[in-house]
């Protein structure tokens, strides 16, 4: 895998763009559930025998990039609603959606005994670790730990920031699952398939939100105002503008 490569990328095309300082702003948030709830039923589908190392690191690095998602999300809601300004779309995505994709790649994590012996020391939980006990915006990958803090950098400086932050987030996802699934099909692990198409969908459906949240703002190219990397008019779109599933 080289998707430090692709975080680094992200990275400095937002240092490019000015995001401001990268202090980190790690809060105490946590799922308000504080379990590991999901919308996906992993039991509907059969464990595979056998996973390549390469997939498993897939399983924990996707673990640390849904919780920044959401790490992201609320604490740029929480800094921003002590301004006086709430962005319903952070909370909503954040508290309805990225709760569930925490915990579907959880039950992976689960369901494979993963530890430390894959890519990070510290994954996204094993089976001793709660939602709840998850650390807010710490995380065992240093280019996602950078990402975290530049997203939040940037997000802090103003409600468009915070809505572009979202539309970077959920391509970034996008892009990785993308990658994902292709080598989940390649070794026939149906179940991964399954969980990281629920999340797909979700991410879709989450650009679209962050993209009318934009417009809604009188920014008429939505995500597309940040330059052809995060401008997506082909990802799916249900009748209401939002992607095929998922909460927003």
């Amino acid at each position: 895998m080289n998707k430090s490569f692709l975080l680094a990328a992200t990275l400095s095309t937002l240092l490019l763009a000015g995001c401001g300082s990268s202090t980190n702003e790690a809060g105490n948030n946590t799922a308000s559930n504080g379990g590991n709830t999901t919308g996906f039923n992993l039991e509907t589908y059969p464990a595979s025998t056998e996973l390549s190392q390469e997939l498993k690191e897939t399983i924990a690095y996707m673990g640390n990039e849904e919780r920044l998602a959401y790490d992201v999300y609320m604490n740029l809601y929480n800094f921003h609603i002590a301004e006086g300004v709430e962005i319903k779309q952070l909370f909503n995505i954040a508290n309805n959606s990225e709760t569930q994709h925490i915990g579907a790649v959880q039950n992976l994590v689960h369901r494979y005994n993963l530890d430390g012996t894959t890519l990070v020391d510290n994954p996204v939980a094993d089976s001793s670790v709660t939602q709840a006990q998850m650390p807010s915006g710490r995380y065992g990958i240093p280019a996602i730990q950078e990402l975290y803090d530049a997203l939040y950098a940037k997000g802090i400086n103003s409600k468009q920031d915070a809505l572009e932050a979202g539309c970077m987030v959920e391509v970034t996802d996008i892009n990785d699952l993308n990658r994902d699934i292709a080598l989940a099909e390649s070794e026939g692990a149906t179940d991964i398939i399954a969980a990281y198409n629920f999340l797909r969908d979700g991410s879709y459906n989450h650009y679209w939100a962050f993209d009318k949240g934009l417009k809604n703002m009188g920014i008429a190219d939505g995500c597309c105002s940040l330059g052809d990397a995060y401008c997506h008019p082909e990802y799916p779109q249900n009748d209401n503008g939002g992607g095929r599933k998922g909460r927003q």
